[in-house]
């Protein structure tokens, strides 16, 4: 069993900040070090119940890692300390120097507090990663990695897309430096000094790495790594290739993962995996076989989980899970139990103990209350003063805007340091609010004007008492595209709001992938001019989502995408003065040639465009459309049925004389009242792309057919493929 328990809360925290010291003793228990975006380190550690401060520093820069380093001790090494900058040291050594990224500087702390390094770096970005083995310091910025040995410069490399995580694998295990990043284009890059030694491809944007055990497993090449979508996997790092051990989907449509552990907090001599994801769900997968792991405990926090640790923090003998959430509060998951077993006398010491703590957390809070009595009261003297200017108050607010490949929809997730009051939702585009689960604020639409405004939505999310975290779902159209905007308004005094834009792209359903069928019919539309490699890359990065905003390093450069509504594909690839895109889906290749002419024309810049249009693909588009359009249509006709069969059900008192379809419906009313509710206007949409896909192909034609489209809604309702296809070839 657990037990919750919650620690003091520091600043605003990034992505891997905290960690826990190791114990002195075999039975001590250990310091916890955080760093937060105030810029300050705090350890402390818990002495009878009461958190006990161990150091404190001063506010600075934006924490962006926290790692820990060996001391170095052997006396060799001890030799040349005096000649360089002291950093990591000798391997399986004690790991309590504490090191912080912050800026484009790291600075090393003892386990005291004592600042010993100070190492301003030579990247011009901040570092976004950081680890570090031994003497060797592993940085990375949004594209650069760097590796450093004693603080000198060593090896430097140029990613194709943004990094997200780094480590290395132990040295002392695989006898060489292997350094592998994270990389947003659902890739693992696995370096060998400067130059890439080959990539691992994975099902999503890696957000994270982690030695497997915390050490690599028993070769030290094993993995973990999870995903901005919420998928986990293992994959063992060999000299020449990788082997992939295995994989964890996201069946249960969690968050995305963040941090990831190893601890044995079942006490059974294996250690666990620790999972903490960005909707707050803290993770704990045993190893039951040798064989894939099996989910044996979650939580969920009410924030996202920045950091997760495994060890003894509040008392000797019980070993918990801390995690440190976003808006810095640190809280854990203890196996100590609540009930002791023993006499009324253990009893009662126990309920004394309880009522000393409630007591002076009562005093506390009494305190702090009136604390914010009286500084209220010298805020409101200040601003009816006509000398004193009322600040706005500066808040933190962390946001993601991500392509879900299960429904096709974007998730907005707004996460604020600090109670919502109230989200404004806008859209100058044609967009769909979906329903989500988890979300328990009050949404009401707005009447706006969509032809002078360029006002296509108007939402307002109220949020109730105590809300930090919300979680909004939109389905937008392809070829339609513009800004997405939300204001988010706080509780605190003065009233102040930020306002955080979202674009939405032309081909906004598409998503990256790694590999895609070049069997299928294919339709090609080739541009060429007198345009640079970056012009053409900054027309696809506006065209498409997950390109990286840089220009890709080479004289040319393929991505692979997928449609996650339909399933249809998209190849590109361009070079200074050319591009070449192939879709298998006729409207695909419209909208791409109607956006890439429209950019070029704002940039004054001619372009001689051909394009090589298949049948065939129309006949293919149709056929992946058809059993999602049949599927929604069967839906729409059973749920209009439910009310006159629930009404005959009241009248009759029995449905035994209905046929088992009608049947069926009554038992199943409730699922599929829920799944048509989730999925609002799907039917429309599918409508609308058949719509869009007829006009485009006889567009390319130079035929325009708008006033045949009524004919191809009688037939769509009719549902019949062959019908459909035929229509399309005769008109």
């Amino acid at each position: 069993s657990v037990t919750e328990c919650v620690f003091p809360q520091v600043g605003v925290t990034a992505q891997k900040t905290m960690r826990l010291l190791p114990a002195s003793g075999r039975k001590a228990t250990q310091k916890v070090v955080v760093g937060d975006q105030d810029g300050v380190v705090t350890c402390f550690g818990i002495k009878k119940g009461e958190v006990v401060l161990v150091f404190k520093t001063l506010p600075g820069q934006k924490i962006a890692r926290l790692e820990l380093g060996g001391a170095l001790n052997t006396p060799q090494e001890k030799i040349f300390v005096a000649a360089r900058l002291e950093l990591g040291g000798a391997l399986n050594t004690p790991q309590e120097k504490i090191f912080v990224a912050t800026g484009s500087e790291v600075r090393g702390f003892t386990k005291r507090g004592k600042q010993f390094l100070s190492f301003e770096t030579n990247l011009t970005e901040k570092i976004k990663a950081m680890h570090i083995s031994g003497a060797d310091l592993f940085l990375c910025a949004s594209y650069i990695y760097n590796h450093y040995c004693d603080c000198k410069d060593q090896h430097y490399y140029l990613s194709g897309d943004k990094i997200n995580d780094v480590l290395c694998l132990p040295v002392d295990k695989v006898n060489c430096i292997t350094p592998v990043l994270a990389c947003q284009d659902r890739v693992l890059r696995v370096l060998q000094g400067s130059d890439l030694l080959y990539e691992v491809e994975v099902p999503g944007p890696p957000t994270v790495l982690a030695l497997n055990n915390g050490n690599g497993g028993d070769s030290g090449e094993e993995v973990l790594y999870g995903t901005s979508d919420g998928k986990l996997g293992l994959t063992q790092i060999t000299g020449s290739k990788p082997i992939s051990k295995w994989e964890i989907g996201n069946e249960k449509r969690r968050g995305g993962i963040l941090c990831v552990d190893s601890f044995d907090i079942l006490g059974d001599g294996v250690k666990e995996l620790l999972v903490g994801r960005d909707d707050g769900m803290l993770e704990i997968y045993s190893f039951e076989s040798a064989d894939d792991p099996v989910l044996r405990f979650d939580h969920a926090l009410s924030e996202s989980i920045a950091s997760v640790q495994g060890g003894c923090v509040g008392k000797d003998g019980y070993d918990e899970v801390l995690a440190s959430t976003y808006s810095g509060w640190l809280t854990g998951l203890t196996t100590e139990p609540v009930h002791r077993e023993g006499g009324s006398g253990e009893e009662l010491k126990l309920s004394q103990e309880m009522q000393s703590k409630i007591s002076s957390l009562r005093n506390e809070l009494e305190h702090l209350q009136m604390k914010v009595l009286q500084e209220r009261e010298k805020y409101q003297e200040s601003s009816q003063s006509s000398t004193d200017v009322s600040s706005v108050p500066a808040f933190s607010v962390h946001d993601k805007f991500t392509l879900n490949k299960d429904d096709a929809s974007y998730s907005l997730t707004l996460e604020v340091q600090t109670a919502i009051d109230n989200v404004l939702v806008q859209s100058d585009v044609p967009i769909d609010l979906l329903d989500v689960d988890k979300n328990s604020a009050i949404v009401s639409f707005s009447s706006c004007d969509a032809e002078p405004n360029s006002n296509f939505l108007l939402a307002t999310y109220r949020c109730q008492a105590n809300t930090t975290r919300l979680e909004l779902k939109v389905r937008s159209i392809e070829g339609q595209y513009g800004t997405l905007q939300a204001y988010v308004t706080p509780r605190i005094q003065p009233k102040t709001c930020q306002v955080h834009q979202y674009q939405i792209k032309p081909l906004s359903l598409h998503q990256r992938t790694h590999t895609i069928d070049h069997d299928r019919p294919m339709n090609t539309l080739t541009l060429k001019g007198q345009f640079s490699f970056a012009e053409i890359h900054s027309w696809v990065v506006f065209c498409l989502p997950e390109v990286p905003e840089r220009a890709p390093a080479g004289d040319s450069i393929t991505f692979y995408f997928q449609n996650t509504f339909l399933g249809t594909q998209l190849e590109s690839t361009y070079r200074k003065g050319e591009g070449c895109f192939k879709s298998d889906n006729i409207s695909t290749i419209s909208i791409l040639k109607d956006v890439l002419c429209k950019e070029a024309t704002e940039r004054k810049i001619n372009l001689n465009i051909s394009y090589d249009i298949n049948e065939e693909s129309v006949r293919h588009t149709l056929k992946l459309i058809h059993p999602k359009l049949e599927y929604q249509q069967l839906l729409a006709k059973k749920v209009h049925l439910i009310d006159a069969l629930r009404e005959l059900q009241v009248h009759e008192g029995n449905v035994d004389f209905l046929l088992p379809k009608y049947r069926s419906i009554l038992e199943e009313a409730d699922q599929l009242l829920e799944e048509y509710k989730r999925q609002p206007a799907h039917l429309e949409r599918l409508y609308g792309m058949i719509t869009d896909l007829f006009i485009d192909k006889f567009k390319f034609k130079g035929t325009n057919v708008k006033t045949k489209v009524p004919l191809l809604l009688e037939i769509l309702d009719g549902c019949d493929q062959d019908g459909l296809i035929a229509f399309f070839e005769a008109a």
